[in-house]
C-alpha cells in the first residue's frame, strides 16, 4: 500500500481546551476512512489541520510530495453565479482550453444531479450546495478527499445517492460522520477519537460493523486489566507504607516501579469512566390511551399538494418516523400536529390539556455570544427538572459539560455540543407528545445511543424526522413515507420501506404509453470522426493505465525514494497520465451517449 499521509506527535489546544494531543494517523491509498468520536474531540479541527486550514500547536504533518487534497467542510456557501460558474471558477490551474474546462465542468454536474436548470447558486438548498462542492473538489482529481460531516443537510434519497457515488468516484478519504448506517456502507478502516484510549486513538480495519466487535473486545480488555492493576497497585501501595527501614536505598528501583504501577491503574481508572449524557425526557402523568386523531388531512404548499386523505392516530406508546425527500411535506405535518398551522381539508383533534413539546433545530440555535452558562440555565443557577431545583454545575454535568466551562462562549463550542444544549432545553418541558425535527444533527454516536434509549423509555407518543436510519429502525414503530401526494403508506421498519423503492409498478395501474420522440429530440449520432475516436479510446486507456502501472513500480523502488528529484517527477508524470485518463473516461461517456 503506498503511503500518502502521515500525522505524528499531533497536539491541539485553543486556550486551556485540549482537544487531543500525541496523536499518530496514516492515510494509505485506496482507503475509506470512517472517523468518529465524543463531540469535541477535534474530529473537525484534525480535517482543517491536514487540510491545511489550520496549524497544529505541536506535531508534524507530511503529506506525499505532490499529495492533492480536497476538502468538503461542514457548511458551503456560494456567491451569486451559475453551478456552472462556480464549478468554472475552481478549475483556475487548469491550462486545458475554455471550451475542454466547460465540458469537464458540465460532466461533473451531470454526475452529481444538476440539470442546467438550476437556480444561482447562492439560492441553492443546503443539500445542493454541498453536492456543487463536492463536484468544485473532485474536479481536481484529489489523491485524498476529507468530508466533513458529508450527510448533513442531505434528505435520506440524498444520502444514498452519496454512498454509491463515493463508492464510485472516490478511492481514497477520510470522513467525520455519526451516521453509522452510512459508516458502514462507505468505509473500509475505522478511526475513533478518545481519550478511553491509551494513545487517545483506535484503529481497525474493516467496517463499522467489525469495529464496533473489536472495541467491545478491547474496552473488556481494558477493564480485565485495571482489576489485574488494581491488585499489583495495592501490594506495593502496602510496602510503600512502610517504614523506612524496610525501604532501604537498595530498594529505589523497587520504589519507583511501584510509582509507575499506581500512576498506570490512575490512568487505566480514568480511562475506563465512560462518561454519557443523560438524557431523560419529562412526561405528564396522563392515562388517555387518544392523544391525538387526525382524519383525513390534506396540505398544500403553493399549487403543490404536499400530502391528502391522512389519518394519524396518536397513543402513549407510539413512535412514528417520518420519510421522504426535503421539501416533501414532513416539516409541514409536525407543524400541523403542533397547532401552528392550519390543514386545508381535514380535522386534528387533541386530548384536553395535551402537552406538546415541538423540537425544531433551526429555532433553538443558541447566540452565539451567549456563555454556556447562560445556554443551559438562562433563569438563573438553578433549572426545574422533574419539579425540583438543579444547580448548573449539576446540569451542565448530565450533558458531559465541565462546570469550568460554564463562562466560554457557544462560538468556541463543537456543532454536537451545541446540539446537546438544545437536547437540554428540550428535557426541562412535561410533554405527552414530542415532535422532533432533526435533533440528531451533528450528535455523536455516545449521544445518539443515549437519546435513542430515552425515546425508548418515554411514555407518550412520538413523532420523529430525522435521516439517521439505525435511530429510525430502532426506534419507530413504524414508518410514514412521504412523496407522493396520493399515497401514505406505513412500513413496519426501514428494510421493508427500502424493499418497496425495488418493487416494480403494480400490475393494475395504468400506464401512457411514451410518446415518440419528435426530429428534434432524436439523440444525436456520431459524426464519422467521432466514431473513430470513441473506437479509440479504450485502447488509449489501456495504454495509459499500463504507464501509470509502471511509473508506480518505479515510484517504489528503493533507490526512488533516494532521490528527491527523480521522485517529485514520477509524480508529476503518475498526474498528468491519470487526469488523461480521467478526461478519456470522460469523453469516452458522453460519445457514448450519443452512440445509444
Amino acid at each position: 500500500m503506498t503511503l500518502l499521509l502521515g500525522c505524528q506527535s499531533l497536539a491541539k489546544s485553543y486556550g486551556t481546551r485540549t482537544l487531543f494531543k500525541d496523536l499518530n494517523l496514516s492515510i494509505f491509498e485506496n482507503e475509506r476512512i470512517g472517523l468518529i468520536g465524543p463531540n469535541g474531540a477535534g474530529k473537525s479541527t484534525l480535517l482543517k489541520i491536514i487540510a491545511g486550514q489550520e496549524r497544529a500547536n505541536e506535531g508534524i504533518v507530511a503529506p506525499r510530495k505532490g499529495l492533492k487534497i480536497g476538502y468538503l467542510p461542514q457548511s458551503c456557501e456560494f456567491t451569486e453565479q451559475t453551478p456552472l460558474e462556480a464549478l468554472l471558477s475552481s478549475m483556475t490551474d487548469d491550462e486545458s482550453p475554455d471550451y475542454e474546462k466547460e465540458r469537464i465542468a458540465e460532466t461533473w454536474l451531470s454526475k452529481l444531479g444538476f440539470t442546467g436548470d438550476e437556480p444561482s447558486a447562492a439560492l441553492l438548498s443546503g443539500g445542493w450546495k454541498k453536492r456543487l462542492r463536492l463536484a468544485q473538489e473532485l474536479i481536481g482529481n484529489p489523491d485524498l478527499l476529507l468530508l466533513d460531516e458529508p450527510t448533513n443537510h442531505l434528505d435520506l434519497e440524498g444520502i444514498i445517492w452519496l454512498e454509491k457515488f463515493l463508492k464510485r468516484e472516490a478511492p481514497t478519504y477520510l470522513l467525520v460522520s455519526h451516521d453509522r448506517y452510512f459508516l458502514e456502507h462507505t468505509t473500509n478502516r475505522i478511526i475513533e477519537i478518545d481519550r478511553v484510549y491509551p494513545k487517545g486513538l483506535f484503529a481497525i480495519d474493516g467496517s463499522y460493523s467489525d469495529f464496533l466487535v473489536q472495541k467491545e473486545a478491547f474496552l473488556s480488555g481494558q477493564v480485565q486489566q485495571e482489576r489485574s492493576m488494581a491488585t499489583k497497585m495495592r501490594r506495593e501501595t502496602e510496602w510503600l507504607r512502610q517504614g523506612a527501614k524496610a525501604r532501604t536505598t537498595k530498594s529505589q528501583s523497587r520504589i519507583d516501579e511501584a510509582q509507575e504501577i499506581i500512576q498506570e491503574h490512575a490512568d487505566l481508572r480514568s480511562r475506563n469512566k465512560q462518561k454519557r449524557a443523560e438524557i431523560a425526557f419529562a412526561a405528564s402523568d396522563r392515562e388517555t390511551q387518544k392523544l391525538l386523531v387526525a382524519k383525513n388531512i390534506s396540505k398544500q404548499a403553493g399549487d403543490r399538494t404536499l400530502f391528502s386523505h391522512l389519518d394519524l392516530l396518536l397513543s402513549p406508546g407510539t413512535r412514528i418516523g417520518l420519510m421522504g425527500p426535503n421539501g416533501s411535506g414532513k416539516t409541514t405535518l409536525l407543524r400541523l400536529l403542533a397547532g401552528e398551522i392550519l390543514p386545508d381539508q381535514g380535522t386534528i383533534k387533541q386530548a384536553d390539556d395535551l402537552k406538546v413539546v415541538y423540537f425544531d433545530q433551526h429555532r433553538t440555535q443558541v447566540p452565539l455570544h451567549t456563555t454556556l452558562r447562560s445556554a443551559l440555565s438562562p433563569n438563573g443557577d438553578y433549572v426545574i427538572f422533574h419539579g425540583k431545583p438543579i444547580h448548573v454545575n449539576g446540569w451542565c454535568k448530565r450533558f458531559l459539560f465541565s462546570p469550568d466551562l460554564l463562562d466560554l462562549k457557544i462560538e468556541n463550542l463543537s456543532g454536537g455540543e451545541r446540539a446537546r444544549i438544545s437536547i437540554a432545553h428540550l428535557m426541562l418541558q412535561p410533554a405527552d407528545l414530542l415532535l422532533l425535527d432533526e435533533p440528531t444533527n451533528d450528535l455523536d454516536i455516545p449521544t445518539l445511543e443515549t437519546l435513542e434509549e430515552s425515546l425508548l423509555e418515554f411514555p407518550g407518543a412520538v413523532v420523529l424526522i430525522t435521516h439517521d436510519r439505525c435511530m429510525l429502525d430502532r426506534i419507530s414503530t413504524s414508518l410514514l413515507a412521504f412523496g407522493d401526494p396520493e399515497r401514505n403508506e406505513l412500513y413496519a421498519d426501514y428494510a421493508q420501506w427500502e424493499a418497496s423503492l425495488k418493487k416494480p409498478e403494480k400490475k393494475g395501474k395504468e400506464t401512457q404509453a411514451a410518446p415518440p420522440p419528435s426530429p428534434a429530440s432524436k439523440p444525436l449520432k456520431l459524426t464519422y470522426a467521432e466514431k473513430k475516436e470513441y473506437d479509440q479510446i479504450e485502447g488509449n486507456i489501456a495504454h495509459l493505465e499500463e504507464e501509470v502501472r509502471l511509473l508506480h513500480l518505479q515510484l517504489e523502488d528503493p533507490a526512488t525514494s533516494q532521490n528527491p528529484q527523480r521522485l517529485d517527477e514520477l509524480c508529476k508524470l503518475i498526474a498528468i497520465a491519470e487526469t488523461k485518463i480521467e478526461r478519456l473516461y470522460l469523453r469516452w461517456e458522453e460519445l457514448g451517449r450519443k452512440e445509444k
